[in-house]
């Protein structure tokens, strides 16, 4: 339950307390499930490289070969790309969103050409393989050597959407 906060005065105030504002987009670019099978096939490797020493060591093995590979698959599956009060937050990076510039959103094909041939290598790209639909934004901001920002996701179009509506917020 929520207090009333209180005036200078000393009197209760009406007004709530300031919420932080709800991400306008916000995704996750986890691992496929193909990976989580890799994962246990490399568990199941590091059991049987060691079973012949015994149960015990076939089971630590298995165990710490899983834990690695788990952990590795669950760091790159953690990219995180948000829109939340007028800015992107992709990775890292916090670029407000009066420094972007019109999304464009890449069908697979242009995907992969933005990821090879086409790339800007002082581009910022959280990029990820397995997915191939991406949203490119130009950085209109004359300071910054970025050209441009890459960011895979399983969703472009309400990606730009979100970027959009932000812009338009902060115009």
């Amino acid at each position: 339950m929520q207090q009333p906060s209180a005036s200078s005065s000393g009197q209760p105030s009406a007004q709530p307390a300031a919420q932080p504002a709800a991400p306008a987009y916000d995704e996750r670019l986890t691992a496929p499930g193909s990976w989580w099978v890799i994962v246990f096939l490399f568990g199941l490797s590091g059991g049987l490289i060691m079973l012949p020493l015994g149960t015990v060591p076939m089971l630590g093995g298995l165990i710490v070969a899983a834990a690695l590979a788990a952990s590795m698959v669950s760091s790159y599956g953690s990219a995180r790309i948000r829109v939340v009060a007028g800015s992107l937050v992709a990775g890292d990076a916090r670029i407000p969103v009066a420094a972007l510039g019109t999304p464009e959103v890449l069908d697979a094909e242009e995907a992969r050409a933005w990821r090879t041939h086409r790339a800007d290598l002082r581009a910022f790209m959280v990029m990820r393989g397995y997915v191939p639909r991406a949203v490119r934004v130009e950085v209109t901001d004359p300071s910054d050597p970025t050209p441009y920002v890459y960011l895979s996701s399983r969703d472009p179009e309400a990606l730009a959407a979100a970027l959009e509506a932000a812009r338009g917020d902060a115009a």
